[in-house]
């Protein structure tokens, strides 16, 4: 069915991948967390694969794969009982550490992403932030690159009990806002986003240039997939 930017009342915009590329910061931040646990540091294109799922799931993704990396099976030192849970506290606790001291200092905003969320102020929507990102992470980083004012609510990964692709974060964010879900368009760059879209009852569009766990987009059920936020209103018209 088509759509108009003008028939809805609000946006639900994620932030990772979608408003900001962010990647750098989670490289820079979990290299010195596992430099900290003495672990080799990961690669880009492991975090580029990991991310979206919230930091809990990344972490422990990197865990995993570092863990198992022959290098540092093969450390005399290395007990070997070491894994996932024995390491995860301590990870989680130099990883927030470091993503707090560098938040946003190795993140750019994606081009568009300023004059797509003022297009949709101005087609009236209001809008809300829903990510998976941690709360204490995603404000200062909004406010950092000069977002934040666009925003009426800001929702991160542990401001629910479940987190996205499942659908609560969207309805409850619908709830804040005040609106149905059919009336609220998600903003997104992963398949995450568009699950958790279509079992909210929210129409749903996808940029390409996100992460999606290094996956395309454009074989994921959405309603628009866009190069640009500014892309999103002449995509929804057309989508048939």
């Amino acid at each position: 069915m088509n759509f108009s930017l003008t028939q809805f009342q609000a946006a639900i915009v994620d932030l990772d991948g979608t408003m900001v590329d962010t990647l750098g910061d989670f490289e820079v931040a979990l290299n010195r967390a596992l430099h900290d646990l003495d672990l080799p540091p990961v690669t880009r294109a492991l975090v580029e694969r990991t991310v979206g799922k919230g930091s809990e799931h990344l972490i422990r993704s990197v865990l995993a794969h570092q863990l198992a990396l022959p290098e540092v099976k093969d450390q005399v030192l290395v007990c070997a009982s070491r894994g996932i849970e024995d390491s995860y506290e301590a990870a989680w606790l130099r990883y927030q550490h470091h993503y707090l001291a560098i938040n946003g200092e190795f993140a750019a905003v994606y081009p568009g992403v300023v004059e797509g969320l003022q297009q949709m102020r101005d087609a009236g929507l209001q809008l809300a932030c829903l990510t998976n990102k941690p709360l204490s992470f995603a404000k200062p980083l909004l406010q950092a690159k000069g977002l934040d004012h666009f925003f009426t609510h800001v929702f991160g990964g542990d401001s629910f009990e479940r987190k996205k692709p499942d659908p609560l974060p969207l309805l409850k964010t619908c709830e804040a806002l005040g609106v149905k879900p059919a009336k609220a368009l998600m903003v997104g760059d992963s398949n995450n986003d568009a699950q958790a879209a279509r079992a909210a009852g929210c129409p749903v569009a996808l940029v390409r240039y996100g992460y999606n766990h290094g996956e395309s987009v454009d074989g994921v059920d959405a309603d628009a997939h866009v190069d640009a936020l500014t892309d999103i209103a002449q995509a929804l018209g057309k989508a048939g």
